[in-house]
């Protein structure tokens, strides 16, 4: 019988704690403290991954999971043709540049940084195009055209050796054509003419499967050694238009359709072919990418309608759980309370105050939550809504609102202090809907509506105003006069996102960044917004829930350079209030339409990974 040190080259270790993340699959020690023997064993999922920007199908991809590349295809089924490209960074889609054109049923290869575009349907009508474009990290610009125009077509390889074969010209091709980063030349035939088909790898080792040949869908395999194809072991299941990740060696297959989207994912380990876990959302027409067959990602496609899921596929040894929101304790009170744009405390440790009650009524309850349940607490000193404020639940200030009966406009600062409220310096005039953040005693403002004349009008402003505890001081002007801000970070390293401008947008995508003296603008958020919740610092900060004019359940999250996509609320709502980190933020109440408003609280945890220990027994 063969020993453990024959097999791996190395005795059982024998240890007091279990190993970390960096161990391999297959491992085994001995743990002294448990008394038993344990190992490490892969495991293979796909988890949620965050949304796209704009629900697609038919879409092409390249790169990896944590640097991915989606561009092209329809916003709906037989409809409008898109030219948006969107890059994922493992977490996250973010907008990147603009196709030349408007490619569906396309293809791409590379990477997010040296991408390439090729083949597909352009407007008007469905026309077959030879066009390719290559991608380089911001921008298209024009490639080589390909010698046949042709849609549905399989794709593989790199920006400056890609591999492009079958599709529709207008009839299923066998054609494979090979670009060497300037011009395709003709390479060899497909074992039989065939169009959605996919494949992956090298223009010299690709491997291709799946795909509808005259007469129907298609199993078959076959390989590409940079001259000619041969066929290998079918798939389990005929299907076409599918996704594919990683080698020719070690591929994977997933989605597409055969009388309908399919969930099947398999994987290719060069010789045969094994089911593996199903997508949780069934899809054709899909986007797909991934360097290897053990992290890849799926998203867009047709389910019958256009989607937005994303889903990330990894075999590991780590148990992977991935990030989304879920529900915590009810407030008391129903209502919204709109000074959204604050950090009132922690996820396990927030105040809520005062807000709009259904249908459009106002209340001056206040409530302390604890990360369970909801404690009502000392009323708020004002009956109003469309309250700013930020802190500690146990140092926090609000100021401004619209008070009761609806013809006051209030310029106080309340200070709160875990138990009971006082008052502070007064804002310089009767203010609404201001984007506060920072500490009790180091806060800042920028913009929202301003009442220096009272009922009946409002005038919106730019400007911004820093709070020391005591007195509130004028500093740099905001460069966008809006109010409906969602505001966070601190007082020398601020940022305000989105807004609405009065009579000009019903919201904006707008953001800028604050260093204590003056505001700078940087790069939009992915959706245009107003009166959304918002927590975090300047480097790592969240949205969730807005009006955009109507109400949405987007969460986008913002790494100090460029936003993203994140996990969707599951109630959507705009003047809900946000606290919390990037990573374990909560939002709460909220206006959910048509008057209502919603006592709902919700919590969000990031990604997650935990190696997966297996302990070994005799059975």
């Amino acid at each position: 019988m063969s020993e453990y040190k024959s097999i791996k080259g190395k005795t059982v270790q024998f240890l007091g704690t279990d190993p970390s993340e960096t161990s391999t699959e297959g491992q085994v020690w001995y743990n002294s403290t448990a008394g038993a023997f344990k190992s490490l064993l892969a495991l293979e999922a796909w988890s949620s991954g965050a949304n796209l920007i704009t629900a697609v199908q038919a879409n092409a991809g390249a790169g990896t999971q944590t640097a991915g590349l989606g561009f092209g295809g329809y916003l709906s089924p037989g409809s409008t043709r898109t030219n948006e490209t969107v890059e994922y960074n493992g977490s996250g889609w973010a907008i990147g540049g603009n196709l030349i054109n408007s490619p569906a049923s396309g293809n791409g290869a590379g990477t997010q940084t040296a991408g390439l575009a090729f083949g597909g349907a352009i407007p008007p009508g469905t026309v077959n195009t030879d066009v390719s474009q290559e991608y380089d990290g911001s921008s298209w610009t024009a490639g080589g055209n390909m010698a046949d125009a042709r849609r549905s077509i399989g794709g593989a390889g790199t920006q400056t050796a890609a591999l492009g074969f079958g599709g529709y010209s207008p009839g299923p091709d066998a054609e494979t054509e090979e670009y060497d980063g300037t011009s395709w030349t003709a390479g060899g035939n497909l074992v039989e003419a065939n169009a959605g088909i996919e494949g992956t790898g090298l223009q010299t080792a690709a491997i291709a499967f799946g795909g509808s040949p005259p007469g129907g869908k298609t199993a078959v395999a076959q390989y590409y050694d940079g001259s000619s194809w041969t066929a290998v072991t079918s798939m389990n299941t005929a299907r076409s238009n599918l996704g594919s990740a990683g080698t020719q060696t070690a591929a994977l297959a997933f989605g597409g359709d055969f009388t309908g989207p399919l969930a099947n994912t398999e994987t290719w380990d060069g010789t045969s072919w094994t089911e593996g876990p199903d997508l949780s959302t069934a899809r054709g027409n899909l986007g797909g990418l991934g360097a290897t067959s053990s992290a890849a990602l799926a998203f867009g496609g047709q389910t019958p309608s256009a989607t937005t899921a994303t889903e990330e596929y990894n075999k590991s040894i780590n148990v992977i759980t991935s990030g989304a929101w879920a529900s915590g304790g009810n407030m008391n009170t129903t209502r919204s309370i709109e000074h959204s744009r604050s950090s009132n405390g922690s996820q396990t440790s927030v105040i809520g105050a005062a807000g709009s009650t259904p249908p459009n009524g106002f209340t001056n309850a206040s409530e302390e939550y604890n990360g369970t349940s909801w404690t009502s607490v000392t009323n708020y000193p004002e009956t109003g809504r469309h309250i700013s404020g930020t802190g500690l639940e146990t140092a926090s200030i609000f100021v401004g609102g619209f008070l009761s009966p609806g013809t006051t406009f209030s310029s106080n600062t309340n200070h709160y202090d875990g138990s009971s409220w006082t008052s502070g310096g007064a804002f310089p005039v009767g203010a609404t809907w201001l984007g506060v953040a920072g500490t009790s005693t180091a806060a800042f403002n920028v913009n929202g509506n301003i009442y220096p004349g009272g009922i009946p009008g409002f005038t919106q402003t730019n400007a911004s105003n820093e709070y020391d505890g005591t007195t509130w001081s004028s500093t740099g002007n905001s460069n966008i006069t809006a109010a409906m801000r969602t505001s966070t970070g601190t007082q020398t390293a601020g940022l305000a996102t989105n807004g609405y401008i009065d009579g000009v947008s019903p919201s904006i995508a707008s953001t800028e960044e604050y260093n204590g003296t003056a505001w700078t603008s940087v790069n939009d958020n992915v959706f245009a917004s107003y009166n959304g919740a918002g927590g975090g610092i300047q480097t790592a900060s969240f949205s969730a829930g807005a009006g955009a004019p109507s109400i949405i359940a987007t969460t986008t999250h913002y790494d100090g350079t460029n936003w993203t996509t994140s996990h969707n609320l599951t109630t959507a709502r705009a003047g809900g209030a946000g606290a919390g980190t990037q990573t374990a933020s909560i939002v709460f109440s909220g206006d959910t339409g048509g008057g209502a408003r919603t006592n709902v609280t919700e919590e969000f945890t990031g990604e997650t990974s935990a190696i997966n220990l297996k302990t070994l027994t005799t059975s």
